[in-house]
């Protein structure tokens, strides 16, 4: 049983960890082109990972194999927590950054909530125990 929670916090930190390379790798490198730039994919990057460790925790947090109902709420809440704190950063992004660029911050959130499921495979966090 042990090994089956293992592995069940292995691959969230493992998609959470290539969130978090990616996005550090696209800020850094649109630092090249503009501060306001990377500013704004650090905030759609930063949003998605942040968004992404709040879901993880909440539901590969303890939990009882008795109750799968349970874990449905979580999942449910979860999915409403991170959809909260994302237009929370978002609106206070638009409400106080001072030349954002609002493509660059949504494009940085698309590709990393999308690549990872692309790239994690390769690492060994695929979905085979």
């Amino acid at each position: 049983m042990k090994r089956t929670d293992e592995h069940q916090t292995r691959v969230p930190r493992r998609l959470l960890l290539v969130q978090l390379i990616l996005t550090l790798t696209l800020a850094a490198g649109a630092l090249a082109f503009s501060p306001a730039i990377a500013l704004s994919i650090l905030i759609g990057g930063g949003a998605c990972t942040l968004a992404t460790t709040l879901f993880a925790a909440s539901v590969f947090g303890p939990y009882e194999a008795r109750r799968p109902q349970a874990l449905v709420g979580r999942i449910i809440g979860a999915e409403i927590g991170k959809l909260i704190l994302v237009i929370g950063i978002f609106v206070f992004a638009f409400a106080r950054v001072n030349d954002l660029n609002v493509p660059a911050m949504l494009a940085a959130y698309f590709a990393v909530q999308v690549l990872p499921a692309i790239i994690a495979p390769c690492w060994g966090a695929g979905s085979k125990p």
